[in-house]
């Protein structure tokens, strides 16, 4: 039987940052009462530790967090449906890239513990962090200087890196879509890593969250035509339903 500090740091090291976890669910799975999980979340509650509502629990945001763990906040349950969605067009065994963007790394999550034997190329250290090393996952990270605000590594080091690989499935954010200018961003070095796998990935899946329609970023990408599956949460207006004529569109429930 846990002490209740025991108990308290095992709810803290189960929960994952910006996502919920059920009551149910914790006490299952350190073997109490849903009861004993309530005392204890009101303690972690009171420290400001947690936050909890509705049946569910998850870390409190802290105020010195770096960008990507910011965005990684930003329309949360949006990304959360999103990668649910993406997750079932990934098999056991398939060579995956997936990027750094925030929706990429909730769709690693998603696929940690739902998927084996996956050959995962990435740029991203959140990504290498969810599934590598456990799984029977190979990973293959693209190194070279590490670039904090995205927690990721994307300069010619890591461009000549990853353009090495042919992946399956490609798994991509992006910046901004424009029904006129395409799939944009505002990041160079981002952009690049783009370019290169848009070039050399078999099937790319774009996922993609309501805010970036409309949003026009510094650097073009691709065209929306080299997209072949787009995963997003709200259906498309005409302009981009135009736009995405060819590709595959999920609307995550």
């Amino acid at each position: 039987m846990l002490r209740r500090q025991d108990r308290q740091r095992e709810i803290l090291r189960k929960l994952k940052p910006g996502e919920s976890h059920a009551i149910g669910r914790l006490a299952q799975e350190l073997e109490v009462s849903e009861e004993t999980i309530r005392r204890e979340l009101r303690v972690l509650e009171a420290r400001g530790a947690v936050v909890w509502t509705h049946g569910a629990v998850q870390l409190a945001a802290v105020s010195s967090e770096g960008p990507h763990d910011r965005r990684m906040q930003e329309n949360l349950a949006e990304k959360t449906r999103i990668a649910a969605a993406a997750a079932p067009f990934v098999r056991d065994g398939d060579t995956l890239f997936i990027d750094a963007g925030t929706t990429a790394c909730y769709v690693a999550r998603a696929l940690a513990g739902a998927r084996r034997e996956l050959k995962v190329i990435t740029n991203s250290l959140v990504v290498a962090q969810t599934l590598g090393g456990r799984d029977g996952n190979s990973l293959f990270l693209a190194g070279g200087e590490l670039d904090y605000d995205y927690k990721a590594f994307s300069d010619h080091v890591a461009q000549a890196y990853v353009a090495q690989f042919t992946p399956h499935l490609a798994i991509l954010t992006v910046g901004g879509i424009h029904a006129d200018h395409g799939l944009t961003d505002r990041h160079a070095r981002e952009a690049a890593m783009s370019r290169i796998i848009y070039e050399r990935a078999d099937r790319v899946l774009l996922a993609a969250d309501h805010s970036k329609f409309g949003r026009l970023g510094l650097i073009r990408t691709a065209s929306p035509d080299e997209v072949d599956i787009l995963v997003t949460d709200k259906p498309l207006d005409a302009p981009f339903a135009e736009a995405f004529r060819r590709a595959t569109v999920v609307i995550a429930a």
